[in-house]
């Protein structure tokens, strides 16, 4: 027998959602009362929800399983008439996103700490997305950061745990709770977007690849789409068992924790391509033999070559990138003649100029890339995009993103992580730095003339909502810059990420080494921020 309790509660301190939802460790969330307090303040920034769809699934790391217990039990006792589920507990971040726009969902909560390690010690994170699957503007992260701090109670049913391994419906009191297919209905999104049919045939013409899902979400949509509609050989897919502590693995797909996939990747006998996407599905890294593609390459090639797939047969009608994502895409846009949109960090800042029909393809340099078809970024959409693409062309991974370059020039970029700075020394730092932008202007540094700095401030063109202290810009004559922006995607501690990058026409230097080319920039970045001399550290954490 269930029935509904009011219980009384306190706040906590730091339940503000970040760039991509809440994010804290394992044991913070199963404070009694911290995941309630939390669920509890989404649902009162809400309206016109009694009724409604929510969905809910996540990456099925560690206290998943858990955590939808308690919130099937907190969205009955709201008011919700119906709650789908991933069965398992299993949904991707674009499957949500898919999931919400196809069932005409009211929303969805994602659970997921996303390419952050998994574990009884480790990370977790929840997200509320919008009715138009996209992550919740600012304007409700705020209200519900605002509930936080006030709340005094919440609703929840007394009920024993449901089967979330069993498809079919279930109840709590008068909500129905299905249990779906977390893949089928994303599946069939990208049958219809792709050639399924082109695809195949390079696969039978002998073609290969390996994708790795490094024990997270995207094995089973992976195992359905590659091996089984696509024809993949079996064994094509790694690691492709979700897991709660993803085997050990830091579900990030970068050149660091991906090494036994770039291991693979090199050499004779090496596939054609190589992929892997992150702990909940949205990331994607892209691999030719001895290649690696840059997300920010990555993005600009997707956008010269979309034509290629049915879904973007039409053309596009405008790129969209994260500020600190290289200017590829931007010589992409001009060359097709459609704008090119410069956002904030954070793929909410997409959804307005995607939901306006202004933008199309969209990408982060954080290995985030996707389109309209979703209000996520979209991991395995990438990589379906990139056989489309391969199969089209008859060209190879390195072939076709060297041919891009002498046709664009070659942006030289890469990001130098310093992760588990002391958030106070970081806060600083960057203040410091901040201060100093006003006087930069004109200034030369090692040859290299700084043409504008700034503090980037986003208003958004189509609600005019505005975003202010983004990331430090500091750019030069002849196009290279530097970008200064702290992380908020950490549960510890402030990750700086330093971006730099340089163009580069003249395709007799395109082979050059990356860090040779951008070494002169590499110290200067170092040196305006001082930031070896305040972190008492030699080197960055992970470079991209």
């Amino acid at each position: 027998m269930s029935a509904i309790r009011t219980v009384a509660t306190t706040p906590f301190e730091g339940q503000r959602p970040g760039t991509s939802g809440l994010r804290k460790k394992v044991k913070v969330f199963q404070q009694p009362h911290y995941l309630e307090n939390f669920v509890q303040s989404v649902f009162d920034s809400l309206t016109g929800f009694q009724g409604q769809t929510l969905v809910v699934g996540g990456d099925g790391r560690y206290h998943n399983r858990a955590a939808i217990q308690t919130i099937l039990a907190m969205a009955s006792a709201n008011g919700f008439g119906r709650v789908l589920v991933g069965q398992g507990g299993i949904l991707s971040t674009p499957a949500m996103s898919c999931v919400i726009r196809a069932r005409r969902a009211y929303g969805g909560l994602i659970l997921s700490a996303s390419h952050n390690p998994g574990g009884p010690t480790e990370d977790f994170g929840i997200k509320y997305n919008i009715g138009s699957g996209a992550p919740a503007p600012e304007s409700l992260t705020e209200a519900i950061f605002a509930k936080t701090q006030t709340i005094a109670q919440y609703r929840i049913y007394e009920r024993a745990d449901l089967d979330l391994d069993r498809l079919g419906a279930q109840r709590i009191g008068a909500t129905q709770i299905e249990i779906v297919d977390p893949v089928a209905d994303y599946a069939a999104l990208m049958e219809r977007l792709f050639d399924f049919d082109r695809i195949r045939a390079w696969f039978q013409a002998g073609h290969r690849m390996v994708f790795d899902a490094m024990s997270a979400v995207t094995g089973p949509y992976a195992h359905e789409i590659l091996e089984r509609r696509l024809g993949a050989s079996a064994g094509t897919v790694l690691n492709g068992t979700p897991l709660e502590d993803f085997a050990g693995h830091h579900p990030d797909p970068n050149l660091v924790h991906a090494h036994d996939l770039v291991a693979r990747m090199q050499g004779p006998r090496a596939p054609d391509l190589g992929a892997a996407s992150d702990g909940d599905g949205d990331r994607n890294m892209i691999l030719g033999p001895d290649f690696f593609v840059t997300p920010s390459d990555s993005l600009a090639l997707i956008a010269e070559h979309a034509r290629v797939a049915p879904g973007y047969a039409k053309g596009l009608a405008g790129i969209a990138r994260s500020m600190p994502t290289s200017r590829a895409a931007d010589r992409v846009a001009e060359a097709l003649g459609i704008p090119c949109f410069e956002t904030p960090t954070g793929w909410k800042f997409f959804g307005t100029l995607l939901d306006a029909g202004k933008a199309t393809v969209c990408g982060e340099e954080s290995f985030g890339t996707g389109s309209d078809h979703v209000r996520e970024k979209d991991g395995l959409w990438a990589v379906l995009m990139w056989l489309n693409i391969l199969a089209a062309s008859g060209q190879g991974v390195g072939d076709l993103v060297r041919a891009h370059w002498r046709r664009f020039g070659r942006t030289f970029y890469t990001r130098h992580d310093w992760e588990g700075i002391p958030s106070a020394l970081a806060d600083t730092m960057i203040a410091d730095l901040r201060g100093r932008l006003g006087g930069l202007a004109g200034k030369s540094f090692a040859g290299l003339v700084v043409e504008a700095a700034d503090d980037f401030a986003y208003t958004d063109p189509i609600d005019g909502s505005q975003s202010a202290k983004q990331g430090i810009r500091i750019l030069f004559q002849g196009g290279a810059r530097l970008v200064y922006r702290l992380s908020g995607t950490g549960t510890e501690g402030a990750t700086l990420r330093v971006y730099i990058e340089r163009p580069v026409a003249d395709p007799a230097r395109h082979a050059d080494d990356t860090q040779k080319m951008l070494a002169d920039l590499i110290a200067l970045a170092d040196d305006l921020a001082e930031i070896r001399a305040r972190t008492k550290r030699d080197q960055p954490t992970v470079i991209t």
